[in-house]
């Protein structure tokens, strides 16, 4: 079996003219300023890329790419950058200069993005005696004690570009960091943020970027944010090799058609269709650097969040000045959308003086505008410390008795649909979550919220009732939510349903002789499963009227023992549909046609055909051409 090549997408930091191109080169051969200035004036000022392949001692291929960032303090902006989308940094630091004022602000940036792995190279080693070389690497180890790069697995190597010495250690140390790496997040939404974007003549628009989530495949729909611009993926590229699909952690090129070049820029993000969306405002957890000055409460900032860079007002909670070294809870306005999730890292500088001031980690994506900032902060202090499970639910419960679709939460919460599915499945066996109609999502406190509400809505009329649209507005609950909760009540015999009018239950609402009727009709459904007979077959099994029969039918449809399935002539019992979506529920992610379904259910076409549509519908299924996708 041929081993199965690894990716490590790794940024360089530090001062400039520190040796990071010139290192990067030596380690790749290609020369990462690619800008006419870059090559005049001998420095990084934009991102460049380079990458090479190293073949580890198990003989799978290690495919490192580099993300070579500028080192001077003019161009801070473009090298958070290049570091916002990589997993891991490689510290460079000049023998005969010695730790410098980027060196420091790269590795304060490098910490506030949660960068957790990476390597400490000292450049130039050629340039110095053997005994400042080791003063150097002294001062160092003690500059990085207590940071990512001070830990006994990050390594501090001494190379020479111009000699060539330390380089193939350095290489022998990137492929131990790459097996150290962790795997990425794979519940994540797909999400790639741009770093460049360029005309390749005969192809057209290529966007390049860190796939950070999720994969790519080509002919892949895809949506440009912000900007909702629709594009298509014509091909892939990873290293200059095409591909037909790509994974997260890769430096990917994309060829993509439906969009000029013109229209597409750093800080835009590619993401599936109907999942991640651009967000104006945000509350998040911020640390202020210990060295920095303190942030007041509604200033100026900006804030950069992978490739992107926009104005930011900063509400702090609690109108206090966020004091060097501490930690604080606020909300952040953006000037304009970024496209941001739960969970991501950012950093803030001060526009003047520019400096890098602190940074930190996306709470909320979707704050209450309106709600009372006591309730916000009870609100965010529990979702800091919430593990993914526990942070689905609470947004949940943020929606009291609205609910929120399912689609809506992934989206809110970054994941992916069947990841949501996933984290939600011990939420809704201990009921602490319900589903009501296909994909809205109701906690149990805002059930039993809503269900007092129209109880006591309905108390003075007592047997009297109100009509059911009169009551539905005045408890003030959608016509989901509503119908879900009368239907329950109903077969709690809490609430009794005449025509259009509800009323507190104060009696059977059918006669003895015709409830042991109902109860027969409703046990042939249930014995039948899916292939369920036609109303007349059930008229002529029970010697009644076909429109006696509907009328039963309709009361058992009330009840929602029985499923309508978009003909009048066919419905099914509520339990076999359940026990069909628990059949199909480890199908997720896979498609099905309908050949595949009738040999899962048994049944024919007559049947097959209007029960697919039925989970359609219901968004258990999704149609794709002749197939269905099981969501």
């Amino acid at each position: 079996m041929t081993p199965q090549a690894q990716s490590l997408v790794i940024a360089t930091a530090g001062h400039i003219d520190h040796g990071k191109t010139t290192l990067v080169r030596a380690l790749t051969g290609i020369n990462t300023d690619r800008l006419p200035e870059e090559k005049r004036r001998g420095i990084t000022i934009d991102l460049g890329f380079a990458a090479m392949e190293i073949e580890q001692p198990d003989g799978a291929p290690l495919r490192v790419s580099f993300v070579d960032v500028p080192g001077h303090s003019l161009f801070v902006r473009n090298m958070l950058a290049g570091a916002g989308c990589v997993p891991a940094a490689m510290l460079v630091i000049a023998a005969d200069e010695g730790i410098k004022p980027q060196t420091v602000e790269h590795l304060a940036i490098c910490e506030l993005l949660g960068i957790n792995y990476g390597i400490t190279v000292i450049t130039k080693m050629d340039a110095v005696s053997h005994e400042h070389l080791d003063q150097v690497k002294s001062n160092i180890g003690t500059f990085l004690r207590d940071t990512f790069l001070g830990r006994d697995d990050a390594p501090i190597l001494a190379v020479s570009a111009q000699t060539g010495a330390g380089v193939a250690a350095l290489r022998a140390e990137l492929v131990k960091l790459a097996r150290r790496l962790q795997a990425g997040n794979s519940d994540a939404a797909l999400r790639l943020p741009i770093d460049r974007s360029f005309v390749m003549k005969g192809f057209g628009t290529v966007v390049t970027g860190t796939l950070l989530s999720g994969v790519i495949h080509e002919g892949q729909a895809l949506v440009v944010e912000p900007g909702a611009r629709s594009v298509r993926v014509r091909g892939l590229q990873t290293h200059g090799r095409p591909e037909r699909s790509v994974q997260a952690g890769l430096r990917v090129a994309v060829n993509l058609s439906g969009i000029d070049v013109s229209d597409v820029h750093r800080g835009q993000t590619l993401v599936a269709p109907h999942t991640l969306a651009p967000v104006d405002a945000i509350d998040a957890e911020v640390s202020i650097l210990a060295t920095a000055p303190a942030l007041k409460h509604r200033a100026r900032i900006h804030l950069h969040a992978f490739t992107s860079e926009v104005m930011a007002t900063a509400s702090v909670y609690g109108y206090e000045d966020v004091r060097p070294g501490t930690t604080a809870l606020m909300r952040i306005k953006l000037d304009q959308p970024v496209v941001l999730s739960p969970g991501d890292r950012f950093v803030l500088r001060q526009p003047s003086p520019v400096a890098t001031i602190g940074g930190g980690r996306v709470l909320d994506c979707t704050p209450e505008p309106r709600q009372r900032k006591s309730a916000t902060l009870a609100f965010l202090e529990q979702l800091r410390r919430a593990s993914i499970p526990e942070q689905l639910v609470l947004l949940v419960k943020r929606r009291g008795t609205a609910g929120i679709r399912l689609d809506t939460l992934a989206r809110e919460a970054g994941l992916a649909l069947d990841a949501t599915r996933r984290h939600l499945d011990s939420a809704l066996q201990q009921s602490d979550i319900l589903v009501v109609e296909g994909q809205l999502l109701l906690s149990r406190v805002a059930m039993q919220q809503a269900t007092n509400q129209i109880l006591t809505l309905l108390h003075p009329r007592g047997a009297a009732g109100v009509k059911a649209s009169e009551l539905r507005s005045q408890a003030a609950l959608s016509p989901e939510v509503f119908h879900f909760l009368v239907a329950e009540l109903g077969r709690e015999q809490k609430v009794l349903m005449r025509g259009e009018s509800i009323s507190l239950d104060a009696g059977p609402a059918v006669s003895a002789p015709e409830s042991r009727q109902l109860a027969a009709v409703a046990q042939t459904y249930q014995a039948a499963g899916l292939a369920s007979p036609l109303v007349s077959e059930l008229a002529q099994r029970f010697c009644v009227s076909e429109t006696e029969m509907r009328r039963l039918i309709t009361l058992l449809q009330r009840d929602k023992t029985i499923v309508r399935m978009g003909s009048d002539d066919l419905f099914i019992h509520a339990r076999a549909i359940e026990n069909l979506i628990s059949r199909m529920a480890p199908l997720r992610g896979t498609l099905i046609d309908v050949a595949r379904f009738k040999e899962l259910t048994g049944l024919s076409r007559k049947y097959a055909i209007p029960l697919l549509e039925y989970l359609d519908r219901g968004r258990i299924t999704r149609k794709q051409g002749d197939q269905r996708l099981v969501l």
